[in-house]
């Protein structure tokens, strides 16, 4: 079974724990599948395992502190050595496909927001001027940009793991994490100079865009 299937199959069993048990298992859940330098297949692979050894307990009244004991992140950290690491081939794809989903959300919402301006508010232009060179640099620049950020917000997501923070500061913290975020590559566009040869297109061509780079971004992870 490939790793999306395994995925899918997950989510439907997990509706079966207990509340407690849920809550113990997706802790494990997020831990082990946010260590992303491991193989993705060996990880699902472990995860069912781990869920399906927890439901067959769970059903004879046990609960998860009982199975995998009172420390979930020695247990899952001793798993997570246990994985196999991606190969060469696989990281290259990882990285490409991480790039390609970026490049599909922005700029799908950055046509998605401007016709939103135009049509909803009556601002804007329904075609915009683009400099070739100003966008390369924009994308050269922000995509280290972005991976900084998705490093911070995993390795803050791996710390909260097994530590009962209230959802409500947990909301707060993303949510300004998120705002601090948009601001950072904000700025970046705004500092970047115009230059380079001018492109003049509809708006709503970064929609299509941005589908194809998404769908380029799926046929990536199925490859891996």
């Amino acid at each position: 079974m490939k790793a999306e299937e395994l995925i899918e199959e997950n989510n439907k069993k997990r509706t079966q724990l207990t509340k407690e048990n849920l809550k113990y298992y997706e802790d494990m859940l997020v831990y082990i599948r946010l260590s992303f330098s491991k193989s993705e297949q060996e990880t699902e692979e472990v995860l069912s395992e781990l869920l399906d050894h927890l439901l067959q307990a769970q059903a004879e009244g046990k609960t998860a502190e009982e199975v995998f004991g009172n420390d979930p992140k020695q247990y899952t950290n001793d798993i997570i050595g246990e994985l196999p690491k991606m190969m060469t081939k696989e990281q290259i794809q990882f990285f490409a496909m991480l790039c390609l989903y970026y490049l599909a959300a922005s700029t799908f919402f950055s046509g998605f927001l401007t016709l939103f301006f135009y049509y909803v508010l009556g601002k804007g232009k329904w075609a915009e001027a683009y400099h070739i060179g100003s966008v390369l640099l924009q994308v050269i620049v922000s995509i280290p940009i972005a991976f900084f950020l998705l490093y911070v917000i995993i390795y803050y997501l791996r710390w909260s793991c097994f530590k009962g923070i209230n959802k409500i500061l947990e909301f707060i913290i993303l949510w300004i994490y998120s705002a601090l975020s948009l601001g950072i590559f904000m700025l970046v566009i705004y500092l970047i100079p115009d230059f380079g040869p001018v492109v003049t297109m509809p708006v709503y061509v970064l929609l299509l865009i941005g589908i194809v780079l998404y769908a380029a971004a799926r046929i990536t992870r199925a490859s891996i």
